[in-house]
């Protein structure tokens, strides 16, 4: 039978904090996005029958030598100058010695005290426009493991289940960790500086193109460091370790429960047990996973078949001139081509609507419509199909063309909705779904007349106001035409006509 763990007990999170210190170390792990692994010719693709990407190197048989791939150390070199790193001029490659079932080489091929990146930082904006920076340890090259699939338990996971099965297919791609320093003096803001830590480094991952960093896909999760000393205290605590968090909302509620776990512990006269923990996404909890090994433990050696890493200067000044402008660096400056907020930017930011809007205005839509309609409407559908909003079946191309539509009077927003609504469900471009539809707005006066003179038949009262000099009234007569006219009536000129035949002054 399966025993549950019961969950311990939690401090309220603002107790927490009145007593203790958060200190955090966030390590992040991002899959290079190159077409080979890192140490042999085998495909990277996605989505192969299990074991059919690999060969005797990256499945470790005997005899069989690796072969650095340059593309994954310019990756690696391109992140940490977007970290503001110093760049190695030599590093090498060690042996991470340890039994793991999806490890086929028994070792795992990483950089220990020579890593290609090291002391840099990374400046991150909070939800209220504050900045905090988070300093860089370091970023080191290695290479990912196999996939275990546990078959036959209730949860998934190794205890309880009938047998294994492996893939070896993701053994040896090419992964770059990144390792804060401590994280200090955050306060109670820390789980979200680790949301917002991890949010910028997935954008400025992208931003350099080395990878998609999609977290729900693995190709980028995060293990959450956490301890707590008393406040006043210079002494950092025993800490947890939550593995491979897998989602920017999951980070943050990871170092708010530990916040409160270890409080709990520690109030209580109990000592916090160093130690790997799972996250579960389903109530937010961790559990324990297994005692956290030290360095030692590895037995770290150099590699011995493969050369040091000596990047020329030139190369890497060559690289920084090459870099693209970082994610902050852009917002800020489209923050100010387009007259907005920090919260407003920050809120296209967690919708995932910054690139899809500027694509959209690249395409000719003006800023302000463009954030209308992503930030609007299609966030909205993207919300119901629980994808982002560029994975929508609308192009920013064709947003910008709805957009022309309503500024040309061609579309009012009632029906510049359907259309959105039109394109994304597969009926054509914006013009074939206006024209499939019959969705244009009606702005000739004959076409108007019969609704116009029906609604003030219709309106007495209504119509004896307006003739009374009560302009404001005239929207209800507005309102009638539009509804008779199924919302494709040009509401600014049935306003003009309904003044004209009733004889008001609209000024």
């Amino acid at each position: 039978m399966t025993v549950t763990p019961t969950a311990p007990d939690l401090l309220p999170y603002e107790e927490a904090l009145a007593v203790y210190e958060p200190v955090m170390g966030l390590e992040v792990h991002v899959e290079l996005g190159t077409k080979t692994k890192m140490f042999c010719g085998c495909s990277t693709e996605l989505g192969a029958a299990p074991n059919s990407q690999t060969c005797p190197a990256c499945l470790g048989l005997p005899g069989a030598l690796p072969v650095m791939n340059a593309s994954g150390v310019e990756s690696a070199i391109r992140i940490g100058l977007a970290l503001n790193c110093k760049i190695a001029e030599w590093c090498r490659f060690a042996r991470k010695n340890y039994f793991y079932p999806d490890m086929p080489k028994n070792f795992q091929t990483s950089q220990y005290d020579e890593p290609i990146a090291f002391d840099g930082y990374l400046d991150v904006q909070l939800e209220d426009g504050t900045t905090f920076r988070v300093d860089i340890e370091r970023a080191h090259m290695e290479e990912d493991t196999g996939k275990s699939t546990h078959v036959g338990g209730a949860t998934g996971r190794i205890h309880g289940a009938s047998h294994s099965l492996l893939d070896y297919n993701r053994a040896g791609i090419p992964l770059i960790e990144i390792v804060t320093k401590p994280i200090v003096g955050a306060g109670d803001r820390a789980p979200e500086v680790a949301r917002a830590y991890v949010a910028e480094l997935r954008e400025l991952i992208r931003a350099l193109g080395v990878s998609e960093a999609r977290m729900e896909m693995g190709q980028m999760r995060c293990d959450v460091n956490l301890s707590l000393n008393p406040k006043g205290s210079a002494t950092f605590g025993t800490r947890s370790e939550t593995k491979n968090v897998n989602s920017l909302r999951s980070v943050e509620r990871a170092a708010r429960y530990e916040i409160q776990r270890h409080a709990a512990v520690l109030s209580s006269g109990g000592t916090v047990v160093q130690e790997t923990r799972h996250f579960h996404e389903e109530d937010g909890s961790t559990t324990s996973g297994r005692v956290k090994e030290e360095a030692e433990d590895y037995r770290y050696f150099p590699e011995p078949d493969l050369v040091p890493v000596a990047p020329s200067r030139e190369w890497v000044e060559e690289l920084r001139a090459s870099l693209p402008e970082l994610p902050l660096q852009r917002r800020n400056r489209l923050r100010e081509e387009w007259g907005v907020t920090a919260h407003d930017m920050q809120s296209i930011l967690n919708a995932g609507a910054l690139d899809p809007i500027v694509a959209t205005i690249e395409a000719g839509a003006d800023a302000a419509a463009a954030r209308k309609w992503w930030m609007g409407e299609l966030a909205r559908h993207a919300n119901e199909a629980g994808v982002e909003p560029a994975a929508l079946a609308i192009t920013p191309e064709q947003v910008a063309r709805v957009a022309a539509l309503v500024k040309e009077g061609s579309l009012n927003d009632k029906l510049a909705r359907q259309v959105i609504e039109g394109v994304i469900a597969g009926e054509g471009t914006p013009d074939e779904v206006v024209e499939k539809r019959g969705l244009k707005v009606v702005s000739d006066d004959s076409a108007l007349a019969a609704a116009v003179d029906e609604a003030i038949a219709g309106n007495p009262g209504v119509a004896d106001k307006i003739r009374g000099g009560k302009v404001a009234a005239a929207g209800a007569l507005v309102g009638a035409v539009m509804k008779a006219t199924r919302g494709q009536a040009d509401a600014a000129r049935v306003k003009e006509l309904i003044l004209e035949k009733l004889g008001a002054d609209a000024s």
